[in-house]
């Protein structure tokens, strides 16, 4: 698996697919809420299989948030996420951010928390899922 960061034209054809499958088809989040004005503002990191297929994506927009990570089902739990999740919070320690914020699911919050991010605030509600916001501190 290699995963790599590409700008939103590059993106597009391979991360939209994974997006819809995960949070529209699976998760019922509104299609015309899955893609927004921020994308083209964002760097996307995007995970390939050693055969050349898109596994999963993920963004960090200018402000230091990271959104939209999503892995196909049958890669799940092997990897993949941490590996988009790493790339994304390189670059935001590379590019001189003090820390990531992400909005988490609440289901997916402890995966996010062995990467180090501490939840902050109530839970709330986004697309019909309950979500929790969570940072982590680029020292």
């Amino acid at each position: 698996m290699r995963v790599e960061l590409l700008d939103w034209e590059a993106a597009r054809p391979l991360a939209a697919p994974i997006r819809f499958a995960v949070f529209v088809e699976e998760q019922k989040v509104p299609e015309e809420a899955e893609i927004d004005e921020r994308d083209p503002h964002c760097v996307h990191a995007l995970a390939w299989s050693d055969d050349g297929r898109p596994l999963g994506t993920g963004r960090l927009l200018p402000d230091g948030h990271i959104g939209r990570m999503a892995v196909r089902a049958p890669w799940r739990g092997r990897g993949v996420g941490r590996a988009i999740l790493d790339l994304l919070i390189g670059l935001a320690r590379q590019r001189g951010d003090a820390r990531v914020v992400l909005n988490a699911q609440t289901q997916a919050m402890p995966f996010y928390a062995r990467a180090g991010f501490v939840p902050s605030g109530p839970e709330f509600d986004e697309a019909g899922i309950p979500h929790r916001e969570m940072a982590l501190v680029l020292h």
